[in-house]
């Protein structure tokens, strides 16, 4: 039987939707998930995200939180939506990124991992990609998607704690803008940030002075 490495931030992320009670969702993996390095349109599949697929098949988390939720994208036996949109997005926004991305889930915005940033043991980084604009705007989230988990439940109990949605439920705090005193905590992803790793996929917001600010709170500059 094949040993799954420990995800203490997806784990993290079930506790939190549980204890906050949070809507969850899930499905069993296919029978064949996509394995470490597999190709997916041409690029190898993240090992992180390997492990998540031979757990689950599908998954949503607060999914009532308008615009907070977050969608696992479904791969199992019945559907292929993992690949469906893979071939989409390789179709219709590597090119105007200007880096090849895997796509993996969200809900307003798109959380894709960044192949060509893998580390010594293949672990890709997490960026939010934003295609409401007329060009795409993309973020770094995490060093790796156990990361990005992580980082994601820690928001979850941010928001939740808010006074304004305590009072009304109105989604007053927003990721990844929001939460940059946490995503400074993971030292992988700002050595990135600081050496300029995802300047390619950053080039339609290098010039907003919002993403300057942001990028200095999580990297301490």
């Amino acid at each position: 039987m094949e040993v799954l490495m420990p995800l203490p931030g997806l784990e993290r992320l079930f506790d939190v939707c549980l204890r906050l009670k949070l809507s969850v969702e899930t499905l069993p993996p296919a029978r064949e998930p996509p394995r470490a390095g597999c190709s997916l349109e041409g690029l190898p599949f993240d090992p992180v995200l390997a492990d998540v697929y031979a757990r689950l098949g599908y998954a949503a988390f607060a999914t009532e939180l308008i615009g907070a939720g977050w969608t696992l994208d479904r791969s199992d036996d019945q559907v292929h939506k993992l690949k469906e949109n893979n071939r989409w997005w390789r179709e219709n926004w590597w090119e105007g990124l200007g880096e090849p991305v895997i796509v993996f889930g969200g809900d307003i915005y798109t959380y894709a991992t960044v192949p060509s940033l893998a580390d010594a043991l293949g672990r890709q980084p997490v960026v939010e990609v934003d295609t409401y604009e007329p060009e795409a705007h993309v973020m770094p989230v995490a060093s790796n998607v156990d990361r990005f988990f992580d980082s994601y439940s820690h928001y979850l109990e941010a928001l939740a704690a808010h006074p304004r949605y305590q009072k009304s439920g109105d989604r007053e705090l927003l990721f990844p803008w929001d939460m940059a005193e946490v995503l400074a905590r993971d030292e992988q992803l700002v050595e990135l940030i600081r050496a300029g790793r995802f300047e390619s996929l950053m080039k339609n917001m290098q010039e907003s002075n919002a993403t300057r600010r942001w990028l200095a709170k999580v990297t301490g500059r």
